[in-house]
């Protein structure tokens, strides 16, 4: 029992009941082919429902009680755990409900829940109140699916072209309802159910809220009613009720009465409907091989008393409460009857079809046709169902053809009738009250029944039967105008009936018989055949006997009377001056005669209305003038109500625009409306008198509304601007004014004895405003006064109509107030939601008004800026300002309010909305009038929640739309539908044009976001939770939502793509909006999960709209981008993760289950484990997006033009063009259109006239040109945009994402995929070129990731444990991770080097696509290939300093590595490519953009290095390349000169000139390229540039007093050193690498070195010490050291003079002297205290700097070192005669050694030489360093081995010197990846310092043996005893002087004269002392360490060996 007393959280009173109509709907409606299953199971699970129809659950004890405790103890609900407490109001007010309805009270419970859960679809309702709604949606659910199903039946009316087995499956099923008695069902429900006593219960209890809620209830209790009926009607259509349920039928109808107005409701004409097709025998009359089908299946054929029963029922003469229904239905039946005897085997059944004839008689005596006219077709549902037409009309025409003599008797009653009258008239007697007028009452019944015609059935054409065929060949109808072939019967007896009734006509029925041809002469045929019968009849051939003129039905005799009255009436026209002339005159028109008039006028209006043939026709006839008679006539004193006639006739004529023209100028003429005053005349005549003086005072007014229509009609199709030229102005002034100021601005305060012709008059006015505004374009010559000729003076001509409108609404006028004032009486008005007379008058007006307003916002900036530019004294204001004036009735600003409260009937009145929607989108564009609606709208609560409700029901709008009715659809439900669309539409871009503006925007208030505190602040819910209500975010997403369920992805994608593209938009700007992005998406990923769930069904296809589609994905994927950012950077990463499987795994996806999804869903890869599994393998999602945008593009047929100019017409669509909406370049169509038939009206002569169409046509063709253009920039515009938003979504993927949720190994391979598909698209012929910018970008970061994963992958060997360290640090190449032996093949990379090579293929090929055009897609594939080639390159390794394993010849022999074998295949892939890649790359490295410069010199940089063929090489110094790179740093000379400025201008030269110098060197590192340099003279050019002598004044306190350092540009300093270095650096290498060309090039250096002469010195005196500086110093003295050498100035190629030569010499003495100046300063102790001042200044980056310095100062050392040893070797021959450097004073490094370390200034100036102390200090200083750094390097090894067990601090202080900032942020894998990078540069520095100290340790001691061997052994003191041994010798050292001195130019003698025995002992002693025992143990330990790997082995061994020899063998 528990289980039975569960609450159904759906309610099964409503829920269940809506999914039935759901799937009704989308079986039978909307044909989708897997709700068949469903409907099947579906109808199976509630046939109970069904059958019991209507029947709710019965109140129960037991609920009672359970229901009575829910307050305490809860009630339990399906679905849910535990009980659920109900709070005491739910249930008193579910006992209420319960005894309200008679329900069970848990239904009562379960619909109040479902109340409180639909609550926020009500907004301003009660639970209560919505579960009364509920309850009767239910019901109304089941009896609309009832009705579907019946109507989807197999029958015999129609068909729905559904599915045979559905047909089967709804025939089945209804037939079984129907045996369970669903007729007596039906009629009893309907009986019982009434609107007014269920509307009392409800009011007893409270249960009616609003105006609107009353209404929705009151129609869904109509509309129950009315679907059972319908089911009823349906039914009998398709098969007719049987016996019994037929009897029931006719009891119930018996007890039928009538509506007020004298017509059957809605339900009981479908009662009756359904009745007469029970009767319907008319399928006898066709012989089709159906019939006899339909016989058998007929109930009055086969159930044996059918017949009798119903004869006899029938034939009772029991009255029933309409005797005119009992009429009809005898009617019916007497024509079955009839029927059924022409049936050949019907004998049995004579006693009944005899009696048909007397059956007829009786219901024509109880005045059918007055019946059926009166209450059925003037029903008001009569017109909305075709098969109740076609059912009356077969009734009729079965009565005139089956019953030809009933109608003979009819026709002869009405003459006996006729006489009768005739009679007593002569007589003078009244005539007899006993007359019937039955035949007069068809007559009017069939002209009423075809005066409408709402599904173009033109069932009337079956009452013509043509005499001669028609010409065109498509005839409606039953009768196909085809010349041979008979008409069928019935035709020819109805077309006999029309001609022979119009014969002999009697009086009485003249009238009728006019109204029945009117009747049949609606529509476009039936017009032509009636206006042929009125032709014929009135031709004098035909026998007539009323003599001359004519039948009196006839064109003759109506014009020829008209012509009369006109004659007659216009003797009587009195003349001007007589008052009483508006009495009528006494020989004036009767009654009579006005009725036959006005009768005759409807005819000829209604035949001219549809056929223009006849239109003009009649207007050409010489004899009958229509028009002019006409305008005369009006002229003349008739009534009002005439006159109108004769008005609507001519606004009939003037339908062509032929005609229209003439009666311009005729009613001009005739003054109907008075437009010139005669001085002489003293009373105004005319149309304005009649409004004021005779219709006020009747306070009726069809005059005016007749001339408004035809104004009206004249305006649409002609102009004539020169309008009464000649007597006035000329213009439509007058009348405009007159439509204004008397018609328009009065209307609301004249009496009116009909209400609903106010609302009549409005709408006729107004509309005349909306054409004339719809048709105007502010021209520039309607703002000058254009003057006209009158009379002979001149005066301003009137301005256009439109403009004088525009002014009227720009201001705050009269009218203006007045439309705002009609908007806000309309809307007041429909908030009531009563109907009233004049309702739909109403709203038309309404429309019109809101329309006006419309038009005006579209032009009224041009209009302002016209009149700006103008000399006209107008004053007008922007009309979004004026709305927001304060109403003159309310006091408040509420016009916007108005308007914006139309939406709120959006359901109701779609084109109000849509109006409204369009003027609220206009007016959004300004951010001031934004925050004002805010306020607006929000200033009353129940107002703001009107409004919201108002745009969300527009935008939720499909689901109101009901499904379309049989015949899919009348053309006005189609038209709904669209404008409900577009509705929508306008809404969305009122939505993403308010989120641009600044907050508070209408946006953030519709959208549910907080406009009162911080936006975001705001917490978005689910509707009705915490009270928020259903905003429109709710509605966008619901949109998107329908659909995603299934397989078939969201339904607005494919059903309405524009408008899900706009929903996509306003997410994204959601998202990617600051203020908003936070709640939006929070709301986002926890309510709705909306991105998984979208994005499952990428990608979307939808071919015809290929530009939403691709703007649909393109939003999705930009918001998919912000989410997987946001979500990376908040560390949630099940949400990121669950969203990059998505998008990237290649297995086929598990449906996502957040149960059981946890840890293993952690652990699985992207792409499980590479499973070579092919057939479980699908496309990566990512891959299929990029798929499905197509990269060719149809490009439109060129123009082919015969009387345009092709190059004009391009010229002029140019001109057209704007930018539309998305900010795309498009031609303006319309614009265009203006622009090229303004150019043919202006053609002269008749030719231009004959050739009009041809130019018409020719126009077109360019129109649609212009069209197709236009989708073509959309179209390639969509492209871009989405393929830019995939780029977006995998660099998102790729960059921001945590790296370790996708795998090493699978994310090559993802990238590998994204690669080579997006090559393969770009590189196909059909690719559109306007998309490769965008590719670029994306190969680019693509490439790049690539090649950072590849090499993330190399480098992790080194992570290996300790033992395997030696394997990935030496030189061999077992690099790849895996041992040999298990991976023989293994490639590069785990996607293997084919894939590489196939990505390095497509790279080149694109570049090569790119041709001579984009540079800048080849900049961004110029990087991409530098990041690819980036992948062969080897890794920086940590120089261990171990011992080699294996021997040189094993190393030679060793199979190639992997980096070299990829470079080796790279090479080869490029070469292959020949010179066109050459020609490319080249081109683009010597000119173009700056970026592509660099990076194409970049590349070259990088080929060259590796190209071992040195084919690049050749093809630039052969093809000039070379040279024209050389030759362009004269330009740059220049542009850098300028940079040296303290604010430079652009840094671009600076970095191109960067790029061009470091490719420069890398060429000078190839021998072969060294040469070609110094050929193309590269040094010189550096010698002529003068950037270089620019050197800044360095500043100390600049430098290092800015407070903060400039952050992007640096210092003139800096500046200046990064154009000074690549200098220098170009330089060396050159040197280094040119061995055949040494002395050539050591020569330019020279010659470079002294053109900069003074920049040299100035650097050599090294006055600051900063990094930059010793940079300097390092790389010169580097230069120096190799090329200011003594033996160089001979090889100079330039004829020195002597003079010249002493310079040179000069400047090479002074470079030597500066440079072992150098070594005082850092060799020696001086080092110490420039550390010391280095430390206190240095900051930032203090570590890496600290290096930088530490390795340039050994590299001073040791490049002067070199020097040193290079000027003794190249000068001294013999030991004998060696020249000294250095004094034989050791004082130095005693002295430094003492106590007073550092008191002491360097004792030697520079100039002098300096003492070998120096030298001994520099040996014991470096053997020092050489050990600290041996440690630290040891150190470094070791960390870097074991990284992962240093402490946390240190790894943190690693990471701090890689990467300053942010260290905390990154994660700990991260930290070991940068720790590792630093302590790898760590090692390789000091392994550099170390070979540095190893160098300068070896030189020194090379250097002090030298010198100790010459002065201990060679030298003779000056003060030696032996004179002649010492003269000689020192002549000899002289001489040897001379002869150096002169070349090297160093002060010998200052030194060497001065050594006395005294020094030569001095330094003996002093050697001895200093290089002790510690000293030489200490330079074997280094050599132990060192140099056994690295150096010459056992030198240092010999030379320490020597100098103890030395300073041993001098002691003895």
């Amino acid at each position: 029992m528990a289980t039975l007393l569960a609450v159904n959280s759906a309610a099964s009173l409503w829920g269940p009941y809506k999914d039935i109509w759901q799937t009704v709907g989308n079986a039978l409606s909307r044909r989708q082919p897997e709700a068949v299953h469903l409907l099947d199971m579906i109808l199976k699970k509630h046939k109970p429902d069904f059958i019991s129809l209507f029947r709710n659950p019965p109140k129960n004890v037991q609920q009672h009680e359970k229901v009575q405790k829910a307050s305490t103890e809860g009630v339990a609900i399906q679905g849910q755990q535990g009980a659920r407490l109900l709070p005491e109001q739910l249930v008193k007010e579910a006992f209420t409900l319960s005894d309200l309805f008679g329900i069970g009270e848990l239904a009562a419970v379960e619909l109040l829940l479902a109340g409180e859960h639909q609550q926020p679809h009500f907004p301003g309702l009660t639970r209560g109140l919505v579960a009364v709604l509920l309850y009767w949606d239910g019901k109304r659910c089941i009896a609309n699916s009832l009705k579907a199903l019946i109507q989807s039946r197999r029958g015999k009316t129609w068909t729905l072209e559904l599915s045979p087995e559905l047909v089967s499956m709804t025939t089945r099923f209804t037939d079984e309802l129907m045996e369970q008695g669903l007729t007596y069902k039906v009629l009893t429900l309907v009986s019982q159910i009434d609107v007014n006593n269920e509307f009392e219960k409800l009011q007893r209890e409270r249960g009616l809220g609003s105006e609107k809620h009353r209404k929705e209830v009151s129609d869904l209790i109509k509309e129950c009613r009315q679907s059972l009926a319908e089911s009823l009607f349906a039914w009998a259509c398709q098969s007719p009720l049987g016996k019994d349920d037929t009897l029931l039928l006719i009891g119930h109808l018996e007890r039928v009465t009538v509506e007020a107005n004298g017509s059957l409701d809605a339900v009981n004409l479908a009662l009756l409907m359904a009745l007469l097709y029970c009767f319907d025998s008319s399928f006898i009359e066709e012989s089709t091989e159906e019939r006899d089908d339909m016989i058998h299946q007929l109930p009055l054929l086969t159930e044996r008393q059918y017949i009798a029963t119903i004869h006899s029922r029938l034939q009772d003469s029991q009255p029933w409460k309409l005797p005119g229904l009992q009429a009809t239905v005898r009617l019916a039946w007497a024509l079955a009857l009839r029927g059924i005897s022409q049936l050949p085997d019907v004998t049995a059944l004579a006693e009944f079809t005899e009696a048909d004839e007397a059956m007829a008689e009786l219901a024509i005596a109880d005045n059918v046709f007055l019946f059926l006219t009166e209450s059925v077709v003037a029903s008001e549902n009569f017109y909305q169902e075709e098969f109740y037409i076609r059912r009356i009309h077969s009734l009729i025409t079965g009565f005139l053809a089956l019953m030809p003599m009933k109608v003979k008797q009819l026709r002869n009653r009405a003459d006996e009738d006729a006489r009768m009258i005739h009679m007593s008239m002569q007589m003078g007697n009244d005539p007899p009250i006993s007359l019937r007028r039955d035949l007069e009452h068809l007559m009017l019944l069939i002209g009423e029944l075809y005066k409408k015609n709402p599904f173009n059935l033109e069932l009337a054409l079956e009452y013509w039967c043509p005499s001669e065929p028609l010409q065109t060949s498509t005839i409606l109808g039953s009768y196909l105008g085809v010349a041979h072939q008979r008409p069928p019967q019935r035709q020819v007896v109805l077309s006999k009936f029309v001609r022979q009734m119009g014969d002999l006509l009697p009086p009485t029925i003249y009238i009728p018989y006019l109204k029945m041809l009117q009747g049949l002469a609606n529509g476009p045929q039936c017009a032509h055949y009636c206006f042929s019968l009125l032709k014929v009849n009135g031709s004098s051939h035909v026998e007539n006997i009323q003599g001359a003129g004519g039948s009196p039905v006839s064109w003759e005799h109506f014009f020829h009377s008209l012509m009369l009255y006109h004659e007659h009436l216009r003797k009587d026209l009195p003349s001007a001056d007589s008052v009483q002339y508006r009495h009528l005159p006494s020989r004036g028109i009767t009654q009579k005669e006005q009725d036959g008039l006005i009768a005759f006028l409807q005819l000829t209006s209604t035949i001219i209305t549809w056929s223009e043939n006849a239109r003009l026709a009649l207007c050409e006839h010489p004899q009958w003038t229509p028009v002019v008679v006409t305008l005369g006539l009006l002229q003349c004193s008739i009534p009002p109500v005439l006159k109108a006639e004769l008005l609507k006739t001519l606004a009939a004529f003037g339908k062509s625009p032929e005609i229209a023209a003439s009666l311009w100028q005729s009613l001009e003429y005739t003054q109907i409306l008075q437009t010139v005053r005669v001085p002489s005349q003293r009373q105004a005549i005319g149309i304005e008198v009649e409004l004021n003086e005779i219709e006020s005072r009747c306070e009726e007014y069809p005059l005016t509304r007749a001339f408004c229509q035809l104004i009206s009609t004249l305006v649409e199709s002609s102009f004539p601007s020169n309008l009464g030229a000649g007597l006035r102005p000329p213009g439509f002034d007058p009348y405009l004014q007159f439509l204004r100021d008397s018609v328009f601005l009065r209307f609301r305060t004249r009496a009116y004895r009909r209400a609903a012709e106010k609302w009549e008059v409005a709408e006729v006015v107004l509309e005349v405003f909306y054409k004339l505004l719809r048709d105007y374009e502010p021209q520039l010559e309607d703002f000058v006064d254009q003057f006209v000729e009158l009379q002979g003076e001149e005066i301003i001509a009137y301005k256009p109509p439109g403009f004088s409108l525009m002014y009227h609404l720009l201001n705050e006028s009269p009218m203006l107030e007045l439309a705002l004032s009609l908007l806000e009486e309309g809307v007041k008005q429909l908030d009531t939601y009563a109907p009233f007379p004049g309702k739909k008058r109403l709203e038309k007006a309404v429309q019109h008004c809101l329309a006006l307003l419309n038009l005006t916002l579209q032009k009224e900036n041009l209009f302002m800026d016209l009149l700006r530019e103008s000399q006209l004294a107008l004053i007008v204001s922007p009309l979004e300002q004026l709305l927001q004036g304060i109403n003159p009735r309310t006091k408040k600003a509420d016009n916007v309010v108005n308007i914006a409260r139309y939406l709120y009937h959006g359901n109701t009145n779609p084109e109000l909305a849509f109006e409204s929607a369009k003027i609220l989108c206009c007016i959004s564009c300004n951010s001031n009038i934004q925050i004002k609606l805010v306020g607006d709208f929000t200033h009353d609560q129940s107002v703001s929640q009107k409004l919201m409700a108002g745009f969300v029901e527009c935008l939720d709008s499909e689901d109101t739309e009901e499904f379309v009715r049989l015949e899919e659809g009348s053309e006005l439900e189609k038209k709904l539908a669209g404008i409900r669309h577009e509705t929508r539409i306008h809404i969305l871009n009122l939505l993403i044009t308010s989120l641009e503006r600044n907050p508070p925007n209408l946006a953030l208030y519709l959208l549910g976001f907080e406009l009162k505190k911080p936006v975001s602040t705001t917490n978005l819910q689910d509707p009705g939770v915490l009270g928020c209500p259903r905003t429109c975010l709710h509605a966008i997403l619901n949109i998107l939502e329908k659909g995603t369920e299934g397989r078939t992805g969201p339904l607005a994608v494919k059903e309405s793509p524009q408008l899900a593209e706009l929903c996509y938009q306003v997410i994204y700007q959601l998202c990617a909006c600051s203020d908003t992005s936070g709640p939006t998406m929070r709301y986002l990923r926890t309510s709705q999960d909306f991105l998984f769930s979208q994005l499952q069904h990428l990608p979307f296809s939808n071919k015809e709209y290929e530009i939403s589609m691709l703007n649909q994905m393109s939003w999705l994927m930009k918001t998919a981008s912000i989410e997987l950012r946001v979500t990376s950077l908040n560390r949630q990463r099940s949400h990121t993760q669950r969203l990059l499987h998505l998008l990237l795994d290649d297995m086929p996806v598990k449906p996502y289950s957040d149960g059981e999804g946890g840890m293993e869903d952690e652990n699985r890869s992207v792409s499980g484990f590479l499973h070579f599994d092919t057939s479980t393998k699908v496309r990566r999602k990512i891959l299929n997006i990029l798929d499905s945008i197509d990269f060719s593009q149809e490009i439109p047929e060129p123009l082919q033009l015969d009387f345009f100019d092709r190059a004009q017409i391009e010229q002029v669509i140019a001109n057209c063009e704007h930018k539309n909406l998305r900010g795309q370049t498009v031609c303006n169509v319309k614009l265009l259109h203006r622009v090229l038939v303004a150019e043919v009206n202006a053609l002269q002569g008749m030719a231009a006239i004959g050739q009009r169409p041809l130019l018409m046509d020719e126009i077109s063709t360019i129109l649609q040109y212009v069209v197709g253009r236009n989708k073509l920039l959309q179209c390639l515009h969509a492209k871009r945009h989405a393929l830019e938003s995939w780029r977006q979504l995998v660099e998102i993927i790729l960059t921001a994402c945590p790296q370790d949720l996708i795998q090493a190994e699978d994310r090559q391979l993802i990238i590998r995929d994204l690669l080579q598909d997006v090559h393969d698209k770009i590189l196909d012929d059909e690719a559109a070129q306007e998309l490769m910018p965008v590719v670029a970008g994306a190969v680019f970061t693509l490439t790049a990731h690539l090649s950072q994963a590849v090499r993330t992958e190399q480098k992790q060997p080194l992570v290996l444990g300790p033992g395997e360290v030696h394997c990935a640090f030496t030189l061999d190449s077992s690099f790849s991770s895996p041992p040999p032996t298990e991976n023989p093949v293994v490639g590069f990379a785990s996607i293997g080097d084919s894939s590489l090579h196939i990505i390095l293929k497509k790279l080149l090929d694109f570049i090569l696509k790119t041709g001579g055009g984009f540079q800048r897609v080849r900049t961004h594939l110029y990087g991409s290939l530098l990041y690819y080639l980036q992948i062969a390159q080897r890794p920086d390794e940590p120089d261990t300093l171990e011992v080699a394993k294996k021997t040189m010849w094993e190393r030679l022999t060793a199979p190639e590595d992997v980096f070299s074998k990829l470079q080796r295949e790279n090479i080869a892939i490029i070469e292959s490519y020949g010179a066109a890649l050459m020609e490319v790359v080249c081109r683009d490295a010597c000119d173009g953009h700056e970026i592509g410069r660099m990076l194409a010199l970049a590349l070259l940089d990088r080929i060259v290095s590796v190209d071992k063929q040195q084919q690049w090489l050749l093809y630039l110094s052969n093809s000039g390349y070379l040279k024209v790179l050389v030759d362009s740093l004269v330009e740059d000379d220049r542009t850098l000169q300028s940079l040296l400025t303290p604010q430079p201008p652009l840094l671009k030269a600076l970095y191109t000139y960067e790029s061009k110098m470091a490719f420069l060197t890398r060429v000078a590192k190839i021998q072969q390229g060294a040469l070609e340099l110094l050929r193309s003279g590269v040094i010189v050019r550096l010698a002529q540039c003068q950037v270089y002598d620019m050197r800044p004044e360095m500043d100390p306190q600049g430098m290092f007093g800015m407070r903060d350092p400039p952050v992007f540009i640096p210092t003139p300093v800096d500046r200046y050193r990064q154009i000074l270095l690549p200098a220098l650096r170009l330089c060396q290498v050159i040197l280094t690498s040119s061995m055949a060309q040494h002395l050539q090039a050591a020569g330019q250096v020279l010659q470079f070195l002294i053109s900069h002469s003074d920049t040299i010195q100035a650097i050599l005196r090294c006055q600051d010490i900063s990094a930059g500086s010793l940079q300097e110093l390092a790389l010169l003295t580097g230069i120096i050291s190799k090329a200011a050498l003594p033996g160089i100035l001979s090889e100079l190629d330039v004829d020195v003079n002597e003079g010249s030569l002493m310079e040179l010499q000069g400047h090479i003495g002074r470079f030597q002297r500066q440079c072992l100046g150098l070594l005082s300063r850092f060799g020696g102790s001086d080092r110490l205290r420039q550390f010391k001042f280095q430390d206190d200044n240095v900051e930032g980056d203090r570590v890496s700097r600290k290096d930088e310095i530490e390795l340039a100062m050994q590299q001073i050392c040791a490049n002067v070192m070199e020097y040193c040893q290079s000027l003794m070797l190249q000068s001294s021959p013999t030991f004998q005669h060696a020249v000294c450097l250095f004094t034989p004073s050791l004082s130095e490094t005693i002295n430094r050694d003492g106590p007073r370390q550092d008191t002491q200034a360097p004792v030697v100036p520079y100039w002098h030489l300096p003492g070998l102390g120096i030298i001994v200090y520099l040996l014991r200083q470096s053997a020092n360093d050489f050990f600290s750094y041996y440690d630290s390097h040891r150190r470094s090894v070791n960390k870097l081995q074991n990284v992962e067990q240093l402490p946390p601090d240190e790894i943190k202080e690693l990471c701090q010197s890689v990467m300053p900032a942010g260290v905390d942020k990154i994660s700990t894998a991260q930290k070991y990846v940068l720790a590792r990078r630093r302590l790898v540069k760590l090692i390789n520095n000091r392994a550099k310092l170390l070979s540095l100290c190893s160098f300068i340790i070896e030189t020194c001691l090379f250097i002090l043996w030298r010198h100790l061997e010459y002065y201990l052994l060679h030298c003779t003191p000056t003060d030696s005893q032996d004179s002649l041994f010492a003269s000689r010798s020192l002549f000899k050292s002289r001489r040897l002087q001379d002869s150096f001195a002169s070349e090297s130019n160093l002060d010998f003698r200052s030194g060497l004269t001065t050594v006395s025995q005294h020094d030569i002992d001095q330094l003996q002693a002093d050697a001895i002392s200093a290089f002790g025992e510690s000293l030489q143990k200490k330079l074997l330990d280094i050599e132990g360490l060192y140099s056994k790997v690295r150096s010459r082995y056992s030198f240092i061994q010999a030379l320490v060996r020597r100098i103890r020899g030395l300073l041993r063998i001098s002691r003895n």
